[in-house]
């Protein structure tokens, strides 16, 4: 984040060629024009032809180590009751119990929008469904090293 913060010279939130070029530059990369509009082209999912944070962040994640796919899909499954592979607020009747959330016991959300307020935090689609590969990108942007971040879902989710 304080790279991102660094390199967004206009402070726009997100990254044109010229401040990717200038920032890696001063880190000691040296790109041409040339090669940094492909570097932005290729990093740019939203072909905005600027970097926001997320886009930026996905491009340096670096690929996500097998024991901790594994123990998210365990997560993910435990979450889809139906089996179909994707996990909607139907789904999420079975294992989370949203009578007891605060919000609900004050009065001011319903234990549907508890329940949708969840899922939205994975749901980066927003078709009221979360499959697994959003459920990963979500939960592959935790810091923790591999042994914390299985421990942490075993321990969350009750593997």
């Amino acid at each position: 984040l304080r790279l991102f913060c660094r390199l967004d010279q206009d402070r726009s939130r997100c990254l044109d060629a010229r401040e990717l070029q200038k920032g890696l530059a001063q880190l000691g990369l040296v790109l041409t024009e040339a090669e940094v509009e492909a570097v932005c082209r290729h990093w740019d999912q939203d072909g905005s032809e600027r970097l926001d944070l997320e886009e930026f962040l996905q491009a340096l994640r670096p690929a996500m180590s097998q024991a901790r796919k594994a123990v998210i899909a365990a997560a993910f499954a435990k979450l889809d009751c139906s089996g179909d592979g994707v996990v909607t607020v139907d789904d999420l009747h079975g294992v989370y119990i949203g009578c007891f959330h605060p919000k609900v016991q004050s009065g001011e959300w319903t234990e549907e929008e508890v329940l949708r307020h969840f899922l939205d935090n994975f749901d980066s689609s927003e078709d009221g469904q979360v499959t697994l590969a959003e459920f990963q990108d979500y939960s592959g942007v935790s810091p923790w090293t591999q042994m914390k971040f299985v421990a942490m879902m075993t321990s969350a989710w009750q593997l």
